[in-house]
């Protein structure tokens, strides 16, 4: 199971001290100050001052073009937060997103790109919330708050992993997104989620080569076939199905004479999984052509697991 993360925040505290939990972060309400920034207020105020000269006409009529009024990011980000806790989205999204228009460099801008982030994905708006999570990576590689946005994407294509028999790029990004989780940010709270949720995109990967490889099998291109199941082999010797990946291969290099190669599969598979059905199997096969299980020095199984069968 994924982490407990993102779900139910709650509010802890009030006033200044006020700090929502939101996805197993800490976002902070910061009470706005009493005194105005001279700059910001005299800035503020000119924005205002040009704005009515320029809409004003001289028939005394107001310009059909609305100013928006320029709101104070610490006010926005309260909002914001306010409008979270009572567990309005929407409203929270568009505070977020008028604070991004208007003040892009502050910290409040970097501050509400993680949370509209992890609000996409609360919502159900997974392609949001990789893309957000993506932005927020390319602004702020190094923040503190990058392991976090790592995982959001890389929960947001695993929660779009279709069934085996659909295409699997949703389930390669999500391996790739939590692959880099755990490269980038190994001391991460997220790096032991995000290792259970490679074991199964990987599993499903492989799951997938399989069902092309019997296709091909089955349709007798057992070219087609080897190379798919060779693919299991190679790339997911871990998963649940490299028992009957080498099971296949022995069916398909027997099929097509090259007994050299089944028999060598036949043996990896002997030696890994000894009280397989997968194994009895081939073994049965082999012995209709009057061979058994065998060791080969030029095999790519030689050169993958080395010169003498190892373990998988």
């Amino acid at each position: 199971m994924e982490q407990a993360l993102f779900f139910a925040p709650k509010v802890l505290g009030i006033a200044s001290k006020k700090r929502l939990a939101v996805g197993g972060m800490m976002f902070p309400s910061l009470k706005k100050s009493g005194r105005n920034t001279p700059t910001l207020r005299n800035a503020a105020l000119a924005t205002c001052l040009l704005a009515v000269a320029a809409c004003s006409k001289t028939d005394g009529k107001s310009s059909d073009f609305a100013v928006e009024e320029v709101i104070a990011p610490d006010t926005l980000y309260n909002q914001a937060l306010a409008n979270l806790d009572s567990g309005d989205l929407t409203e929270t999204q568009k505070r977020l997103e008028v604070l991004d228009r208007q003040h892009p460099y502050s910290e409040y801008s970097r501050r509400s790109l993680i949370l509209n982030t992890f609000i996409n994905y609360r919502k159900g708006a997974y392609a949001e919330a990789a893309n957000s999570g993506n932005r927020f990576l390319q602004l702020y590689p190094g923040d503190k708050d990058a392991a976090y946005a790592q995982y959001i994407i890389g929960m947001s294509y695993f929660k779009r992993i279709p069934h085996i028999t659909r295409d699997q790029t949703m389930a390669r990004r999500a391996f790739g997104a939590m692959t880099s989780l755990v490269e980038k940010y190994p001391e991460s709270e997220y790096v032991e989620d995000a290792k259970k949720k490679i074991l199964v995109t990987r599993d499903q990967l492989a799951g997938k080569e399989m069902l092309v490889g019997r296709y091909y099998q089955e349709r007798r291109e057992f070219l087609a076939s080897i190379n798919r199941y060779r693919k299991v082999v190679e790339n997911y010797p871990q998963t649940r199905h490299v028992e009957e990946a080498l099971a296949r291969l022995t069916e398909s290099y027997f099929s097509l004479g090259l007994v050299e190669e089944a028999q060598n599969s036949a043996a990896v598979l002997g030696h890994n999984f000894p009280d397989s059905k997968w194994y009895a199997d081939s073994y049965k096969l082999l012995q209709t052509g009057g061979l058994e299980p065998r060791e080969s020095q030029n095999s790519w199984l030689q050169d993958l697991f080395g010169t003498n069968t190892k373990k998988i």
